[in-house]
């Protein structure tokens, strides 16, 4: 017996929080968080557990910031796997994109933890245009670091994913969680 299919799929994209820059002379990859990087990190794990934000699998890049970045998430999350693939450093939007049309099509969620200008171009790709006003203008100003998009893909298998067939649901900035957005604007 096989399982059913859906045919909606979720995508939670997440840039990396704020890294450090401390040590001018490190590698790029290697650079961990800094204080304000790690706070952003485990309120926004609050904030999808708060939501509901269960994704079925957590696709890392295995760059440090990334990696801190998860380990922090993680915890609000109570078992969500992982891979760490090293190939989503540095990704461009259309390698992001291939990765997640390999995905499993029992794999009704994922969450890309990854890094600019790859993950923010990617998140504007799919959504083209559909979602709250409001959110998508946020979206376009700018994805800084430690910012959740949440899609809701009109796909029935992740080989389907192309542009403009996702729509912004959520759009949530670290700042977002400090203070009150105005009233129609917070996804909290």
């Amino acid at each position: 017996m096989t399982e059913a299919v859906t045919d909606m799929r979720k995508l939670f994209l997440l840039r990396h929080a704020k890294s450090s820059w401390d040590d001018p002379g490190m590698d790029d990859f290697d650079r961990p968080l800094n204080g304000r990087g790690r706070k952003d990190a485990r309120r926004m794990g609050q904030y999808m557990a708060r939501q509901g934000f269960r994704p079925g699998i957590a696709l890392v890049s295995g760059a440090a910031r990334t990696r801190a970045t998860w380990e922090l998430i993680e915890p609000h999350l109570e078992g969500v796997p992982v891979a760490i693939e090293g190939e989503l450093y540095e990704a461009t939007k259309a390698r992001l994109l291939d990765r997640l049309r390999q995905m499993d099509d029992h794999m009704e969620s994922v969450l890309l933890i990854g890094h600019n200008p790859g993950i923010g171009r990617l998140a504007e790709v799919l959504a083209d245009h559909h979602g709250a006003p409001a959110l998508l203008a946020r979206l376009a100003e700018k994805f800084p670091t430690g910012a959740l998009a949440v899609l809701e893909l009109d796909i029935s298998h992740w080989g389907e994913l192309e542009a403009g067939r996702g729509s912004l649901a959520t759009f949530i900035r670290p700042k977002d969680l400090e203070t009150p957005s105005p009233a129609g604007e917070s996804a909290l």
